[in-house]
């Protein structure tokens, strides 16, 4: 009978790890789940200042539950009207617009190419808005023109290079490569 209570113990000692291998992966998805949790609550206050910034807006309706309507507001922007759906730092033109409803570096990009009598590259713009004269930084630099030229705060006469704007905006040029 000596063989059988050794098997009873070694069953006993194997219920044992699994047990404990069970109560390990227990409190390894106890903290995942808690990480979710908190991940949830930071969203659903996201999503509740934002209700209430929007709720702020004149002529945003607000659902109390969820996101805006998405109905057609007048907006800041000069009497522009735009679609509430996201965030657009960087307005679509409009007559009577000013640079001055730009983000800071779109304002001084605007303003380093109205300064000049002729195109620009992005790599001449980089140094003068304050940037080191670094690919990445060149690159981002063709990015914001590019979305300026798909605003309609430059235009592009040829791939590269942006021409005049006319009289209804200004002398502003711009050209890159």
């Amino acid at each position: 009978m000596g063989s059988l209570f050794e098997e009873l113990e070694a069953r006993e000692a194997a219920a044992r790890v699994r047990v404990e291998e069970l109560e390990a992966e227990i409190a390894s998805v106890s903290a995942k789940l808690e990480l979710a949790r908190e991940g949830l609550e930071r969203l659903r206050i996201a999503r509740e200042t934002v209700a209430e910034v929007l709720a702020e807006m004149p002529g945003v309706t607000v659902d109390a539950g969820g996101p805006p309507t998405g109905e057609r507001v007048a907006s800041a922007y000069a009497g522009a009207e735009r679609q509430v759906i996201g965030v657009l730092t960087v307005p679509n033109w409009q007559p009577g617009m000013g640079p001055d409803v730009l983000p800071a570096v779109y304002r001084h990009i605007v303003e380093v190419v109205a300064d000049e009598p002729g195109p620009v590259r992005a790599k001449q713009i980089v140094p003068r808005i304050g940037l080191p004269a670094e690919t990445g930084k060149i690159e981002g630099a063709r990015s914001k023109l590019k979305r300026l030229v798909g605003r309609g705060w430059l235009d592009e006469d040829a791939p590269g290079r942006r021409a005049d704007l006319g009289s209804a905006r200004g002398p502003c040029r711009a050209g890159f490569r």
